[in-house]
């Protein structure tokens, strides 16, 4: 068979329903990491329905315990030739929180259920759909070459994604040798669009900022106390101001990534960011002056206000709040002096008058990106471009976070994510939803992608 067949069997696979049935049956596995209760679950799912599927198409696999014990990883593996590149790929089968009950039309979150373009469940986007996508694509290149892929696959499957990745860099480390390959190959996250298939480099890093006011116990009346007590919340407030204004600069140098190089500037030129209509709107003229919005989102800092809280905005009193706080979170990219952000902050606030507010940090994702100047990238995106006829978006990095840094730095390895799902899909939220028309193109221009890695006659 030609790479031509291979492809159309794969958009058969779709078009038969046996690419949602197998999807479906993931689906019903509820493996919510957060919930404590679902151990059993995380494990079945790896053992009960993905060693089956990866056996089917002759790796080798294994399950291996976290240090904590609680979320299992998977490992396969499939040999062809010590000549033949390899390629290491991942995904994970944990979900967030299925939040039964607040699903449109009372959706049962843990069944697959097509309507119109979309197919909604938990884990349909994040990330069950799209280990499966790659996984059903290596079947059919294996299928359609006759019993082999051509080249060399190494898998690791996660059961903790969706609390952080805790354990993630400590096995990939102690397996490294058993992990080595010429390339990551994953798929997480959206694509640029609906539209436009993507390429993606690494991720931006996240860090959550804690800032307390502590001034005194419980609240005072604000008739006999307002003006000779000091309001925690109006000095959170305007302390916060002083980090990021009203529309979205970051003010503190610190905070702020190295100076975009014309080598990113180019790479994001003819990227468009473009929500659908059902996606919220750009809002106008918010975030960091002179810079396109695919700059913002995929080069640069941002600083987000995740949650503030003082006295009780469901029933107010007449009082003046003893504390105040806040939850802030720096989205960086690579470059960024990180361990430096928290000490600017507070030696800033306590410059400011601000002495009173306490800077912690609780939870810190690194940022990491392939070196841009990297074969694969080009061979990756020529791959896609002859399947789709479509030009893929190649960014810099993902605008969220992901454990790349364990691929890129940890293992040393090139990371070339291309994305399955669009930003519309609603994951971590209800009513999350895959397309059929994104997932139709997923499945051919990975069975492409891995057709042309079966070409290849020594790694790049």
């Amino acid at each position: 068979m030609t790479r031509t067949d291979a492809i159309e069997r794969i958009s058969q696979h779709l078009q038969f329903g046996e690419f949602l049935g197998e999807l479906g049956r993931r689906v019903g596995y509820p493996t919510e990491s957060q919930n404590p209760g679902r151990h059993e679950v995380l494990r079945a799912y790896l053992e009960a329905e993905l060693q089956p599927a990866f056996s089917d198409i002759g790796f080798t696999t294994k399950v291996i315990e976290s240090a904590r014990g609680k979320h299992p990883y998977l490992v396969a593996e499939y040999r062809e030739s010590a000549s033949a590149p390899t390629i290491l790929t991942y995904g994970h089968g944990d979900v967030v929180d299925g939040m039964e009950g607040e699903w449109r039309d009372n959706l049962d979150p843990w069944k697959l259920t097509p309507k119109g373009n979309r197919v909604y469940g938990r884990g349909s986007a994040d990330n069950k759909g799209q280990h499966s996508i790659n996984l059903s694509a290596l079947r059919a290149v294996r299928d359609a070459r006759g019993g082999r892929l051509g080249f060399n696959a190494k898998v690791i499957i996660e059961m903790g994604e969706e609390i952080g990745s805790p354990d993630l860099a400590e096995v990939c480390a102690s397996l490294r040798d058993e992990l080595s390959a010429d390339v990551f190959i994953g798929s997480d996250g959206p694509r640029l669009s609906a539209e436009r298939p993507t390429i993606f480099l690494g991720c931006r890093g996240g860090l959550r900022i804690h800032l307390d006011v502590e001034l005194r116990d419980g609240g005072h009346h604000s008739g006999n106390w307002g003006g000779v007590l000091a309001n925690p919340a109006t000095i959170l407030a305007s302390a916060i101001g002083t980090l990021v204004d009203a529309k979205g600069h970051l003010l503190l140098d610190e905070m702020k990534p190295p100076r975009l190089s014309n080598q990113i500037r180019s790479m994001l030129a003819d990227v468009k960011v473009e929500p659908t209509a059902d996606e919220p709107a750009l809002s106008p003229n918010w975030g960091e002056d002179g810079l396109s919005p695919a700059e913002r989102l995929y080069a640069w800092n941002t600083l987000e206000v995740l949650a503030i809280s003082s006295g009780n905005i469901e029933k107010p009193a007449n009082a003046i709040p003893g504390r105040a706080n806040a939850v802030l979170q720096l989205r960086f990219v690579v470059g960024t002096q990180i361990d430096q952000v928290v000490p600017a902050i507070q030696r800033h606030f306590d410059r400011s008058g601000f002495s009173m507010i306490k800077v912690r940090a609780t939870q810190s994702f690194a940022a990491s990106r392939t070196d841009l100047g990297s074969p694969w990238i080009n061979w990756a995106a020529e791959s896609i471009r002859q399947t789709t006829g479509k030009d893929p978006a190649v960014l810099p990095n993902f605008g969220g976070s992901l454990p790349n840094d364990v691929f890129s730095d940890v293992l040393g390895l090139p990371t070339i994510w291309v994305p399955h799902s669009y930003p519309g899909c609603s994951q971590h939220a209800p009513d999350e939803h895959i397309l059929l028309s994104v997932t139709e193109e997923a499945l051919r221009l990975m069975t492409g992608l891995f057709w042309d890695l079966g070409e290849m006659k020594q790694p790049l």
